[in-house]
């Protein structure tokens, strides 16, 4: 069965959307830079520049002499065109990151979270709190802001309306509305996968790849899936939960239910419970924060002598995370993996060299050919950064720029 199909103004917002991810990522370019890079026709892409231009999206800056001819405009982003909030709501942590209409990270605020605490008011709370506090330290008045994007871990969307199923979660309809009053300005929300791979489309490697899976690792695990240059949603938005697919049959626990998930193995708690396999008396294998844990993994592998027990660790998780990636890449078969997260910014140094290795040993056929395996290049926090773009997005389909794709907006 065919897809939608592309309407006229499906094709023109497409066109829009290639400038625009040309001169955010060349920060500074030209009319005609634009034409070679997007590989638009010339008066395409002079169309194209006049509606951003005219909107207040793209901003000309300068002139640069030629040797021959008319100076040419220098085009930006107009950073000044407003502000947008993206925030990342982990079992963890909640932050909010406030970036500039270039996507230009201005500041960020974070509240830790008591993981065991999960009633909904407090979550909202804790989310509107972080909000009113980068706005207040910033300076930036409500107006000014495009909008807000919050990603919410596990988001679904089906027939019957949407929910939050992380384990232990039990938000409904009903909370989201909360979440909306809150708020109280333009508000789309996704899943942090989701919004992962929106950032590396944006500001990535993934500008250059038309297929590609970025994995997170922290809590618990997952890929965000592009395919073709389209981000994988899958029926009900929960497409990349490659974290609960099964590594070992009928092996750990899983915080899902069921036995033997990859989350089990290389998520925060099962890499501390491989510690406890590997040393059960290791003084790190009884910290009771997860953060703490991965942090202090990291410094015992800094220096002239690694701790023997957590460099173990570090290697059975890079075994246990090549092997799950060796699978996600014979099913996919992307050009790019990309590794993101807490416990990646924190271990990457250790992990990504082996997982390389167990990936090209363990892919089946030629799947891994020519694969590139790296740590993300989308500087701070990814999901913030993910969510604010779509958050920017939804503006640009506000005003008539773009045709909206935003998963949903409240």
């Amino acid at each position: 069965m065919n897809g939608p199909r592309r309407t006229s103004r499906d094709i023109r917002s497409e066109s829009r959307l290639d400038v625009l991810h040309a001169v955010l990522s060349a920060g500074e370019t030209t009319r005609n830079e634009l034409v070679h890079t997007t590989g638009l026709s010339a008066a395409t892409v002079a169309t194209v520049v006049a509606e951003l231009t005219a909107s207040g999206i793209v901003a000309e800056t300068r002139l640069t002499a030629n040797r021959v001819g008319r100076p040419t405009a220098t085009l930006v982003m107009n950073a000044d065109r407003g502000r947008v909030v993206g925030i990342d709501v982990a079992e963890t942590y909640v932050r909010a990151v406030i970036f500039d209409a270039a996507l230009n990270q201005l500041a960020s605020v974070e509240e830790q979270r008591d993981e065991h605490v999960t009633d909904p008011n407090s979550i909202v709370e804790g989310i509107g709190g972080v909000l009113d506090r980068v706005l207040a330290e910033t300076g930036v008045e409500r107006e000014a802001v495009l909008g807000v994007g919050v990603a919410l871990p596990g988001l679904v969307q089906g027939p019957s309306g949407v929910s939050v199923v992380v384990p232990h979660w039990a938000w409904h309809k009903v909370e989201l509305d909360h979440l909306r009053e809150r708020v109280g300005l333009p508000l789309v929300i996704d899943n942090p996968l989701k919004v992962m791979a929106t950032a590396e489309l944006w500001l990535g490697s993934g500008r250059f790849a038309s297929s590609m899976a970025t994995v997170n690792l922290g809590t618990g695990v997952g890929a965000g899936i592009v395919l073709e240059g389209r981000i994988l949603r899958g029926a009900t938005n929960s497409a990349g939960e490659w974290g609960h697919s099964l590594l070992v049959l009928d092996g750990r626990e899983c915080r899902c239910g069921r036995r033997g998930c990859v989350e089990a193995y290389i998520g925060a708690p099962g890499i501390q419970q491989t510690l406890r396999e590997i040393h059960p008396s290791h003084p790190l294998a009884d910290l009771t924060l997860q953060r703490d844990f991965i942090a202090a993994m990291a410094e015992a592998m800094t220096g002239p002598d690694p701790d023997p027990a957590v460099s173990a660790t570090i290697d059975r998780t890079a075994y246990y995370l090549g092997s799950a990636l060796a699978d996600l890449v014979a099913i996919v078969n992307p050009e790019l993996v990309t590794l993101t997260g807490w416990t990646t910014w924190a271990l990457g140094d250790w992990l990504l060299p082996a997982t390389r290795e167990h990936i090209r040993t363990q892919a089946p056929g030629n799947s891994s050919l020519d694969l590139q395996v790296e740590v993300s290049t989308v500087r701070g926090n990814s999901v913030a950064t993910g969510v604010a773009t779509i958050a920017l997005e939804r503006f640009l389909a506000d005003v008539g720029l773009l045709t909206s794709h935003a998963p949903i907006a409240l």
